[in-house]
């Protein structure tokens, strides 16, 4: 490997010659960019000898094809891997810069929702650091997720800008475009299936090299961005047609354009489907086009092409894998079905139906006709094979892309134990009782590099400090932290820690407008807001306690900050209006002179990773409160526990295994289990009994309908007092109860700190490193080939 400068004159010699700028006149973002490049640079040999290492080795590589890659900030990541953070911080302070102001000057990457999006963010980490040959497949989003804003307590959108500036990670591929079609005809020629497609767009290819820790092994994530064919019409705009020239590049770009556009209309669903198709089309080229570089046989697919699918949003894969391997390379049908089964495999995210994707026969044959006809020829031998089914992937006059992700994946896992078994009994039931041995479990973990090493310095660096370095890249080694847990030295280390970091955020929550006392407890709720997620009850718990604060505000109250952070999407209409009574029961509660001591709601705009990143190492308690059977897994929750946070939840999801390994005494357990809420949910007027039942409900509900927060909220309301679904009204009376099981437990800080030591402690499994071994040996079946 050549040798390069040293990193201080390599950030100025990237600051003249990459961006043309002298020291005297640099601000900062030049000094970001060009410590971006100089850190690319020592990125850039790692990932070229990976590479070499997996065609020299003749590798097998994973292809992971995910609509989200919510990778936020990469700078601090790549200078926190390479072991570079202590040499990078007197160079800053040379020039009279903060290291912390160059870091959080590089915009926040919106490529994603949520945890599916930062999932697969750490999960491609993991890949790196252990060795195991990867490419991440996704959308180059030009304005990604939509920045979010409020307006008199309402979600307003506005376009995500995070390519205004110059993205300093990516490498453009020219070399590397593929054609992708849509629509056409299909025809015979001479036996053979040709699929004329009607319109084509170009799939441009950008490269991110993802770093590992320590530097050992890099892989890529390549985002595909869409591009015309013909770039321009020069007749057209000759003719003084200006706007109708630039049509094409116009139609193109549409499909990287956003994320998740709103798809309640019937160009909505076209857009998402194309969308979805333009990526997984391109990357299967991509995937094909490699293979064939090295091999000749493409039934070796299997042996050396592992393809996961991150949702149903890549679900096409199979057909399209299919199509290329039978119609263009000449594989019998049937074989090609076999041969990308093999291949194929499938991570299921919900249970909720109505997210297992469908789309419209007519939309389907309309936009991708020979992908139905092999939809059908699928379905027809998955019938074959198993003449006593009752689930088709051809239903009610929809193409099912659940169990058409099934049937084309040789394995199907859920992402908690809890998930895997409810897939096994609800949504996958007939499927699983047809093949059995094809659902297994991967349960979720995040990166302990970017979730504790890089987001909680000061307690990384104490745990560091305790038990050594190792715990890095191997989280179990945490559990050494346990003795710890009653020492009173460590405690006292342990809760400076976290009120420093209290401190930080209410600083940044009172330069937006809050002000909130970092001696109270920091109660935090973030994730997408949705209704099974159940934001409601949370507010709505809060409404009944402020009431009762405002009945007797010396009854010894412990002051409570309750945070919110989360995105409604665009066209849902009822987690719009549950962000509005969040804002305007905020407003009421923090102007109330009576009880603005002791009750705080904060819901600080636009959530994203960076803003994960001060709000995950500030909390005291996750609110984890999901109706049980609906949340697969999350991973917010495994990141609060791994910080310290102590969790109030119902058995859903991975909470499950939380509340498992750190101790049933170290977590607030509320609610009916998934049983419970199946059985509930048939009795006639569930809710209404339980408001009846609690008058604190009811006079949180009184209050809302009364206009005590303003108006517009007669929807929730009405859905709480009546059809009450994800059972708000039912489990409000219990989680009321075990929040004021917190609150004594708070009052208690000594024994508090314990458990908080305890939740770091016994989080090690958690890490995404575990997961993506636990992915290598039963799903993709294949080895690290990282030197040791």
């Amino acid at each position: 490997m050549p040798i390069l400068p040293t990193l201080r004159d390599d950030i100025r010699r990237h600051l003249r010659y990459s961006l043309g700028r002298v020291e005297e006149k640099a601000g900062l973002t030049d000094w970001r960019l060009a410590l971006s490049f100089a850190i690319r640079d020592r990125i850039v040999d790692p990932w070229f000898a990976s590479q070499e290492a997996t065609y020299a080795k003749a590798g097998k590589r994973v292809y992971y094809l995910s609509m989200e890659f919510l990778i936020g900030r990469l700078l601090e990541d790549a200078v926190v891997n390479l072991g570079l953070l202590d040499e990078v911080k007197p160079i800053f302070e040379e020039v009279g810069l903060s290291l912390e102001d160059v870091l959080g000057d590089e915009p926040d990457a919106a490529l994603g929702n949520g945890g599916l999006g930062r999932l697969a963010a750490c999960f491609l980490e993991s890949m790196s650091t252990l060795g195991c040959p990867a490419f991440g497949y996704g959308i180059r989003y030009e304005h990604g997720l939509f920045r979010q804003s409020f307006q008199d307590g309402r979600q307003v959108e506005q376009p995500e800008d995070w390519l205004k500036q110059q993205h300093a990670w990516e490498f453009e591929r020219p070399d590397v475009v593929h054609s992708i079609g849509f629509g056409g005809e299909v025809t015979d020629l001479g036996g053979k299936t040709v699929w004329t497609p009607g319109e084509s767009v170009l799939a441009a290819a950008f490269d991110t090299p993802i770093v590992g820790w320590k530097g050992r092994w890099a892989n890529t994530l390549r985002l595909w961005a869409a591009r015309p064919v013909e770039i321009f019409d020069l007749d057209r705009f000759n003719a003084g047609d200006y706007y109708g020239a630039a049509e094409p590049e116009n139609l193109a770009r549409t499909i990287s354009r956003v994320l998740y556009p709103d798809d309640t209309t019937e160009e909505g669903k076209r857009l998402r489907l194309k969308q979805e198709f333009f990526f997984t089309a391109a990357s299967l080229r991509d995937i094909v086009q490699r293979f064939e570089s090295e091999y000749d046989d493409l039934s070796m697919l299997p042996q050396k092409v592992a393809i996961q699918l991150n949702d149903t949003h890549p679900a096409i894969a199979g057909p399209e894998l299919v199509r290329i391997l039978a119609d263009e390379k000449g594989m019998d049908l049937a074989q090609a079905i076999n041969v990308a089964r093999e291949c194929l495999s499938y991570t299921n995210h919900t249970l909720l139906p109505e997210a297992l994707e469908r789309w419209s026969r007519g939309l389907m044959m309309d936009l991708l006709p020979r992908h139905f006809q092999l939809i059908e020829q699928i379905d027809r031998d998955h019938a074959a094979n198993h003449p006593d089914r009752a689930v088709a992937m051809l239903g009610d006059g929809d193409v099912l892309m659940g169990p058409l992700a099934f049937t084309m994946a040789h394995k199907v896992n859920g992402v908690s134990a809890l998930h895997t078994d409810l897939m096994k009994d609800t949504v996958f039931a007939e499927l699983h009782r047809l093949h059995p041995d094809r659902i297994v479990n991967q349960t979720n973990g995040v990166t302990p590099r970017r979730w504790l090493l890089s987001a909680n310095p000061r307690l990384s660096s104490l745990i560091t400090e305790a038990i050594g370095p190792g715990w890095i890249d191997d989280l179990e080694q945490l559990q050494k932290l346990e003795p710890m847990a009653d020492d009173s030295t460590f405690r006292e280390a342990y809760a400076s820690a976290k009120r420093a970091n209290k401190a930080d955020l209410a600083n940044y929550l009172g330069e937006r407008g809050t002000i909130v006392d970092p001696d109270a407890m920091f109660d935090v709720q973030i994730k997408r807001i949705h209704e099974y997620k159940r934001q409601h009850l949370n507010i709505l718990e809060t409404i009944a306690i402020w009431q009762d604060m405002k009945d007797n505000p010396g009854a010894g109250w412990t002051p409570r900050v309750k945070i919110f952070g989360g995105k409604a999407a665009p066209g849902y209409v009822f987690a719009k209006q549950i962000i509005h009574l969040i804002n305007a029961v905020s407003e009421v509660v923090n102007a109330d002179p009576d009880t603005r001591d002791l009750l705080k709601v904060a819901y600080p705009a636009n959530y994203n990773v960076t803003l994960a990143e001060r709000l995950i190492p500030a909390a005291e308690l996750s609110e984890q409160i999901s109706t049980a059977g609906k949340e697969a897994s999350g991973t917010g929750n495994m990141k609060f526990a791994l910080n310290g946070a102590l969790t109030i939840g119902t058995l859903d999801g991975a909470n499950v295994e939380i509340r498992d390994l750190v101790g049933a005494e170290n977590f607030f357990l509320f609610g009916m289990q998934a049983p419970e809420v199946v059985a509930r949910r048939g009795i006639e007027g569930h809710a209404r009994q339980a408001i009846d039942a609690d008058p604190r409900l009811k006079r949180a509900l009184d209050a809302i309908s009364t206009g005590t927060f303003g108006h517009g909220f007669e929807g929730i309301v009405s859905n709480i007092s009546e059809a009450d679904y994800f059972l708000v009204a039912s489990d409000f009376t219990d989680f009321h109860r075990a929040q004021r099981e917190v609150d004594a437990a708070y009052a208690d800080q000594e024994n508090w700190n314990r458990m908080a030591i305890l939740n770091t402690a016994r989080s090690g499994w958690f890490s995404s490193d575990r997961t993506i071994r636990g992915y290598m040996r039963d799903v993709w079946r294949m080895e690290t080939l990282a030197a040791e």
